[in-house]
C-alpha cells in the first residue's frame, strides 16, 4: 500500500486536472480557497469556464477514506439540489413533444394526489409555489429522517397520497418543497413510458456528452469513480452517504466537467431551443402577478449588482453550488464530498475573483440577534393546566404522547425519543426548530395538536382516547 507521506506528495498529481493559461486568476489563489481539504480529509472539486471553454477543473481532498483514493477533477459526487434544474428540463422537454402542459393540474398524471378543490399544476410544483408539504419532512415527523431507511417514490407517493391540506392554496405563496420535483420525476416517467432515468440520459445527458452523470435511482449501484460522502465527527470523520432511491429533488450523480457543459447549453443549446431556455431561466409568478427569483428549478437574481443564475444542493454529507453569470460568460461548478464542505461559499469567492471590477461593494446586513427565552416559572395550578395525552396524525401515521411534568411539557415518539417543550405563548410551544400549538374546544378542553415545521404547515394531530388505537 503507497504510504499516506508518498501519497500526500503524489495528490496534487492525480487532483490537477485542467488549469488553462488562459485563467485570470492564479492557481494559487483557487487552492487557497481549498487549502483545508487534504489527504487526511474529504474535500471538492471545481470546475470554471469562461466564454464557453473550460479553464479550471481540479480536486482537492479524497474520495475515500478507506482505500486512499484522491477526489480527481472526474471524481463523480452527488448534487444534491441543483439536480432539479434537470428534473425541470425534462419536464419541459415533454411541454416541448406536447405531451403535456406546465398548466395541466397535476392529478391528472398523479390521481393518487387527493383533490383539494382548486388548481395544484406542474408549474406550481416546479416553482415551488404548490403548497405541498416536503414529504421529508413528514417522514422525520413521523421518526424516519431523510437517508434513516430507503425510501422509494412509493414511499413518497404514499405520504403525499395521505396529506388532507396543503401548506397553503397553490399560487399564493412560496415554500421550498422536495414533493413537486419527485411527483415531476414520476410524471417524466409516466409520460414517456421509460424511467426517468433512461429519459434524461437520452434527451440530455448524451446529447451533452455527460458522460459521467446519471441518477440515484438505486443506491446500492456501483458508480466507478463516486466519492464517498462524510460528515466531520470528534475531530475525525464518519461516512454519511444517502441511502435512499427517490431522486429528482437530488439524487443527480455528476462531476465539475458535466455540469459546466450543461451551462453552457444555456448558451449554445444542444438540449432544447430559444422558447425553453427562456420558460426554464423566467422567474415565476404567483396568481396575483407579483413575481418571486425561482424559475424552473433556477434561481435567477443577481451578486452585488451581477446577474447569475444558480442553485446550490445538499443531500447527506454531499454539498453542491453551480452559478452562472450570463452576460460575463462564467461559470464556476463547485461539488464536496463533506458536510462542512462550504460549496457555495467557495463558489461565490471563486466568482468574484472572475468578476472583479465589475462587482458592486458588498453590503452587510447588521447579524440578526434572537435572545433565549427565559424558563417559564409553572405554579402547581398551570401545570393541571397543561394539555397532556396522545395525540395522532393519520397524515404522519405517527403517535405522540404529550406529558407534563415539574418542569413543563414533553412529547414522547417511539421507540425511546423524549423532546422538551418549551413555552412561547399561550398554548403554543417551541419543539426543536418546529411550532407546536394545542387546540381547545369552546369548553376549554384539548382536542387537537397542530405542528408547523420549515415545509410542512398545520399539520393535525388529533387527540385519542388512551384506551382505544386510532
Amino acid at each position: 500500500m503507497i504510504s499516506r507521506i508518498v501519497f500526500a506528495l503524489t495528490l496534487s498529481v492525480f487532483s490537477a486536472g485542467i488549469l488553462s493559461p488562459q485563467s485570470a486568476v492564479p492557481e494559487s489563489k483557487i487552492d487557497a480557497v481549498f487549502a483545508r481539504w487534504t489527504a487526511e480529509t474529504p474535500g471538492c472539486a471545481v470546475g470554471i469556464s469562461k466564454d464557453g471553454k473550460p479553464i479550471v477543473q481540479k480536486a482537492y481532498g479524497m474520495a475515500d477514506l478507506e482505500h486512499d483514493a484522491p477526489n480527481r477533477a472526474d471524481t463523480i459526487f452527488e448534487a444534491g439540489s441543483v439536480s432539479k434544474q434537470f428534473t425541470a428540463a425534462a419536464v419541459l422537454l415533454l411541454a416541448q413533444d406536447g405531451k403535456l402542459s406546465l398548466d395541466d393540474p397535476v392529478r391528472k398524471y398523479v390521481p393518487e394526489l387527493p383533490d383539494y378543490g382548486a388548481p395544484l399544476t406542474i408549474r406550481h410544483m416546479l416553482q415551488h409555489t404548490s403548497g405541498l408539504r416536503d414529504w421529508g419532512e413528514v417522514a422525520a415527523i413521523a421518526g424516519w429522517p431523510r437517508t434513516s431507511r430507503v425510501n422509494t417514490h412509493d414511499h413518497v407517493l404514499d405520504i403525499l397520497s395521505r396529506q388532507k391540506a396543503l401548506n397553503f392554496p397553490s399560487g399564493t405563496q412560496y415554500s421550498y418543497s422536495n414533493s413537486g420535483y419527485n411527483l415531476a420525476a414520476i410524471i417524466v416517467s409516466r409520460v414517456s413510458g421509460k424511467s426517468f432515468a433512461d429519459f434524461s440520459r437520452e434527451r440530455i445527458f448524451t446529447p451533452l456528452a455527460m458522460t459521467r452523470t446519471s441518477w440515484r435511482d438505486d443506491h446500492t449501484r456501483i458508480v466507478k469513480g463516486r466519492a464517498i460522502a462524510y460528515a466531520a465527527s470528534g475531530g475525525s470523520f464518519r461516512i454519511d452517504m444517502p441511502f435512499e432511491n427517490v431522486h429528482g429533488n437530488g439524487g443527480l450523480l455528476t462531476t465539475v466537467g458535466d455540469l459546466l457543459k450543461w451551462n453552457e447549453n444555456f448558451v449554445t443549446p444542444k438540449v432544447g431551443d430559444g422558447v425553453f431556455l427562456k420558460i426554464q431561466q423566467e422567474p415565476g409568478r404567483f396568481n396575483d402577478g407579483e413575481a418571486h427569483t425561482y424559475a424552473m428549478g433556477l434561481v435567477v437574481n443577481d451578486h452585488r449588482g451581477v446577474a447569475q443564475v444558480a442553485h446550490s444542493g445538499s443531500t447527506a454529507g454531499y454539498r453542491a453550488h453551480l452559478t452562472r453569470f450570463p452576460a460575463e460568460r462564467l461559470s464556476v461548478a463547485v461539488l464536496c464530498n463533506v458536510s462542512s464542505g462550504a460549496a457555495t461559499q467557495y463558489a461565490m469567492t471563486i466568482s468574484e475573483m472572475y468578476l472583479d471590477r465589475k462587482l458592486q461593494p458588498a453590503t452587510t446586513k447588521p447579524a440578526a440577534t434572537r435572545q433565549a427565552s427565559a424558563p417559564v416559572a409553572l405554579t402547581p395550578e398551570a401545570i393541571q393546566d397543561l394539555p397532556s395525552g396522545r395525540f395522532y396524525s393519520e397524515e404522519a401515521e405517527v403517535m405522540f404522547e404529550v406529558v407534563n411534568g415539574a418542569e413543563g411539557l414533553a412529547i414522547r415518539r417511539r421507540p425511546g425519543t423524549e423532546t422538551r417543550l418549551r413555552k412561547i405563548a399561550g398554548d403554543e410551544y417551541a419543539l426543536g426548530g418546529n411550532t407546536v400549538r394545542f387546540i381547545r374546544n369552546g369548553n376549554g378542553q384539548v382536542t387537537e395538536m397542530s405542528l408547523k415545521g420549515s415545509r410542512v404547515f398545520d399539520l393535525r394531530f388529533k387527540k385519542v382516547d388512551p384506551l382505544k388505537q386510532p
